[in-house]
């Protein structure tokens, strides 16, 4: 598998971020629309998995494989550039602004929701015949998975945000280990096994995924889902970005730069004296 130790892959993620701040505007977009198309692709496969054979888990275990493609080709998701890009402007990299970072994951959330929207029409055609039949039992779920995860969560108010909003930050927890655990290895195999497990799980657990919804909601509203817009917006896609950039920076990017790029001095050696040898005859 070719291991990378930690130490190492934590400069390959702040020389990564570095690299996608000073990207130009024409290679982020385009990087930024391949990776929420093939995402999207991905969770199309997923769910036409789960609606044919009836077990969500192999959908779950099937999904990974457009997580993975996106990253070996070089494209970029809005939850990891949430992680990676801070680091940059967190260590200090010349010429790296705030104004900057910013300015990324604003063209990459662009980028993504446009290829999201683009699988999102291609899907619906597919699955009404060009809009001229009632959508097919895939096309049913995929409404269904947008009514219970908007108005789902707003039925208990706060509670519900509360809830949506935790949902995202585990998500990206999850999501952005698999982002880095691909720096583990020098192998393709070995990427893709340590991309594959995080993933899994952050897919089966039901986590929000601001970029697969950026695919999912919209395909519900085109397909006669009950829910409006307003209602994509407000309780799910904003706290989800919201949280998706919360618990990606917090538990995977800050985590690992505090604790490997900026490693605690070591404590001293406490030297214990050693035991007087015991007095002949003593008792």
């Amino acid at each position: 598998m070719s291991y990378v130790k930690p130490s190492e892959f934590t400069a390959k993620m702040i020389d990564a971020g570095e690299a996608k701040v000073f990207m130009s505007l024409r290679d982020t977009v385009i990087r930024a629309f391949m990776a929420g198309a093939i995402l999207s692709l991905s969770a199309a496969f997923a769910v036409t998995v789960t609606v044919n054979t009836g077990q969500p888990l192999l959908g779950a275990l099937l999904f990974p494989v457009g997580f993975c493609l996106l990253y070996l080709l070089g494209f970029d998701l809005l939850t990891g550039v949430f992680t990676l890009v801070p680091l940059a402007w967190i260590d200090r990299r010349p010429g790296v602004r705030l104004n900057l970072v910013l300015r990324n994951w604003g063209l990459v959330f662009v980028g993504n929701l446009a290829g999201a929207l683009t699988v999102a029409l291609m899907m619906a055609v597919i699955v009404t015949f060009g809009f001229s039949v009632e959508p097919n039992e895939i096309g049913k779920a995929l409404g269904t998975i947008g009514e219970s995860r908007t108005v789902g969560y707003a039925d208990h108010g706060a509670a519900g945000m509360l809830t949506l909003f935790i949902r995202g930050v585990l998500c990206n927890w999850m999501v952005s280990t698999g982002v880095v655990a691909a720096m583990m290895s020098t192998s393709v195999s070995g990427k893709v096994i340590a991309m594959w497990m995080p993933i899994l799980v952050f897919f089966y657990m039901g986590f929000e995924h601001s970029v697969v919804n950026m695919f999912l909601f919209p395909s519900g509203l085109m397909l006669g889902g009950e829910f409006s817009l307003m209602d994509y917006l407000v309780w799910n896609e904003i706290p989800t970005v919201i949280g998706n950039l919360v618990g990606g920076l917090t538990f995977v990017g800050l985590t690992l730069y505090a604790t490997h790029a900026r490693t605690g001095p070591s404590r001293p050696a406490v030297v214990l004296p050693e035991k007087a040898p015991a007095k002949a005859g003593a008792r």
